[in-house]
């Protein structure tokens, strides 16, 4: 079938169905481009639970689908390819957790970022994105917070608090992000001067003391629409490249730090189409592990 073909099957596919395409900003252009709504992994969670489609095609990773299904669990979840995780949320290990959690005491609580199992969300007081992690750890009602699983957004989010609060950091990290090339983005400075610089909390401190501004994805959508720069160097993965030249035509941008996600480019169209026509494969997890984790997912939906 061409790929004309395929985009018609699905629009017949969608509207028999009912079903809510979203695609995460990293995804591939093709992808993004027939999603009924594309975003950070806050966005979309809350996209997931409010809107009335019964089905749900969530165009990203495994732990984005698991997010989806905790908030909306009598909708179906699709992720059209199984095989499209994460490996900073699949490194996390519940033994390590567990250990940081006792050293920390019992009036400690846990910050988990959504990039990680539907376990580790349910071992925690709250769950955060890149755009919310900073509100969500203020607003923990303790002095001590355990922060898993990605150290460079944990340290983000210490620094920026300025020894108003203690945080206890899980050493993983998103590979694609901590190992992003700064002799590139050095070198684009250089050839783009006037640009701005917009980079991910996920990348490592070098990048952030070379930034304008260190942001999660939703948030250098905000900030461009804000700005007066007409061109812009952005440090995170390369697909938030075309989500930003489809909102902003007339400016200019660049991906620096050689940052590729080959999970987030495991979505396919036939894969979409196929996920629609057979229903699968849908998301499910136990009812107990779920609602253990909503607690913790409700708070970040709910915050910033």
């Amino acid at each position: 079938m061409s790929s004309s073909g395929v985009l018609d099957r699905i629009q017949a596919l969608r509207r028999e169905r009912g079903a809510l395409i979203l695609a995460h900003c990293y995804q591939p252009a093709g992808i993004q481009d027939i999603a009924d709504r594309v975003g950070d992994s806050l966005d979309l969670s809350r996209a997931a639970a409010s809107s009335p489609e019964p089905v749900i095609v969530f165009c990203g990773v495994r732990f984005m689908a698991e997010t989806a299904h905790i908030l909306a669990p009598g909708k179906t979840v699709l992720l059209p390819d199984p095989t499209a995780g994460c490996p900073l949320a699949d490194s996390l290990d519940m033994g390590a957790l567990r250990a940081l959690q006792e050293m920390a005491g019992p009036s400690s609580l846990t910050v988990m970022y959504v990039n990680s199992p539907a376990e580790a969300k349910a071992a925690s007081y709250a769950c955060c994105t890149s755009a919310n992690a900073l509100q969500v750890v203020e607003r923990a009602p303790s002095n001590r917070v355990v922060f898993a699983p990605d150290r460079n957004l944990g340290e983000f989010v210490s620094r920026s608090l300025e020894g108003r609060k203690e945080l206890l950091i899980y050493q993983g990290c998103c590979t694609t992000h901590a190992n992003a090339d700064l002799d590139d983005l050095l070198s684009s400075k250089r050839d783009w001067p006037d640009a701005e610089v917009l980079v991910h909390p996920e990348t490592p401190p070098a990048f952030w003391e070379n930034a304008d501004f260190v942001l999660g994805t939703g948030g250098m959508v905000r900030r461009i629409r804000e700005s007066a720069a007409g061109r812009f160097l952005i440090g995170t993965e390369r697909g938030m490249i075309h989500r930003l030249e489809t909102l902003y035509p007339e400016r200019s941008f660049r991906v620096v730090g050689s940052i590729f996600c080959p999970n987030m480019k495991k979505v396919t169209l036939e894969a979409i189409e196929r996920s629609l026509a057979t229903l699968s494969p849908a998301i499910t997890l136990p009812a107990e592990l779920r609602e253990r984790a909503l607690r913790a997912v409700r708070r970040m939906a709910e915050t910033g």
